[in-house]
């Protein structure tokens, strides 16, 4: 059951750890090519906030945003492979704060495709964080062993 384990969850961090190779490999001076893609997307979030909650949402270099990103989900996933909920919770947070941003079906048609390919990757990305949730709750009602007590039953002392 062990090796079954984890080979699941080398499969299962295998997804954020190629995509974390693959933006490394395209980071550039700017950013890259994910920089490009997700500034807009972005930008229209920043200004839903500020809308929405009156506050200003302070300028951010976009090549820190995705070297900070793929930092979680290269380091998450590497230490998801090990059996860490604290990689978990890197990769749970990784997710939590770029799905929102990135997969923006909400602001278009629902009639476009486009909006359906965001709705299925905003779908996908809903499922890997109830797999996260899923590992961490597993993993936290495995109870602890207990070591045993060395030596046999004492002797009365008199």
């Amino acid at each position: 059951m062990g090796f079954f384990s984890f080979a699941g969850r080398v499969l299962f961090a295998s997804v954020f750890l190629l995509s974390a190779y693959l933006e490394f490999n395209e980071f550039g001076v700017d950013g890259g090519p994910a920089a490009k893609a997700f500034t807009p997307k972005f930008n229209q979030f920043k200004n839903h906030v500020t809308t929405f909650s009156g506050f200003p949402v302070p300028e951010v270099d976009m090549k820190h945003i995705i070297a900070a990103s793929i930092a979680l989900k290269g380091v998450g996933g590497l230490l998801f492979i090990l059996s860490s909920s604290f990689g978990a919770y890197l990769l749970l947070l990784q997710l939590l704060v770029v799905t929102p941003i990135v997969c923006d079906f909400y602001n278009f048609d629902k009639d476009k495709p486009e909006s359906i390919q965001l709705l299925v990757k905003f779908t996908q990305n809903l499922a890997f964080v109830g797999a996260l949730i899923f590992f961490l709750a597993m993993k936290s009602s495995i109870p602890k062993r207990q070591p045993k007590k060395k030596g046999g039953p004492k002797a009365k002392a008199q």
